[in-house]
């Protein structure tokens, strides 16, 4: 089972069947919380869940991207993906949410600095792109805390509900990354 450990209380897990239950108790405990900013939210259910790790088990099967689950002193507290990898062009997307009671704690910078890690270092790929709704301050902190590039928004580029957002993209070069790793206070 593909496993890392952030700190003594959270570590990442590989999002597998067992865990769907618990998943949707957080999502479904946390809809009014989650559904400002993610679509989703209104078509979970157990089955939707279900659907949904196994579509990331075979992406992760078929070497295409993989979801983590978030665990916080045992419990699922969120997760963490990288989408749809372009290794003709070595690059992916990491995409992201957290549980609101798990807000404000740093687990979600720290789960992203190691899945960057994974991509640049294990997965030998060059660029790491996150994107953000415009006016979603708390997923846009994430990257600029990390020293993502801010390259420019992305027009209507999400139907949430009864209105399209704005993305902002964030990106990450391999070679800026690791730069930032030798010498994390020249920045």
């Amino acid at each position: 089972m593909l496993s890392y450990k952030i700190n003594d209380d959270t570590q990442l897990k590989l999002l597998e069947l067992r865990y769907a239950e618990e998943l949707y108790k957080l999502s479904d405990k946390d809809r009014v919380y989650l559904r400002e900013w993610l679509p989703w939210v209104d078509a979970t259910s157990i089955e939707n869940i279900k659907n949904f790790i196994q579509f990331n088990l075979k992406a992760f099967a078929d070497n295409n991207g993989m979801s983590l689950g978030i665990f916080y002193k045992d419990k699922i507290a969120g997760c963490i993906g990288l989408h749809n990898i372009d290794w003709g062009n070595r690059k992916t997307t990491i995409g992201y949410w957290l549980g609101n009671e798990y807000q404000g704690l740093g687990i979600m910078t720290k789960a992203c600095k190691i899945l960057i890690d994974y991509a640049f270092n294990e997965l030998m790929l060059n660029r790491v792109e996150i994107r953000a709704a415009e006016f979603n301050m708390k997923s846009r902190a994430i990257p600029e805390r990390l020293k993502f590039m801010n390259e420019g928004k992305v027009r209507q580029a999400e139907w949430l509900y009864d209105h399209f957002v704005d993305h902002v993209i964030f990106g990450m070069l391999k070679e800026d990354w690791n730069k930032q790793q030798l010498n994390p206070n020249d920045n």
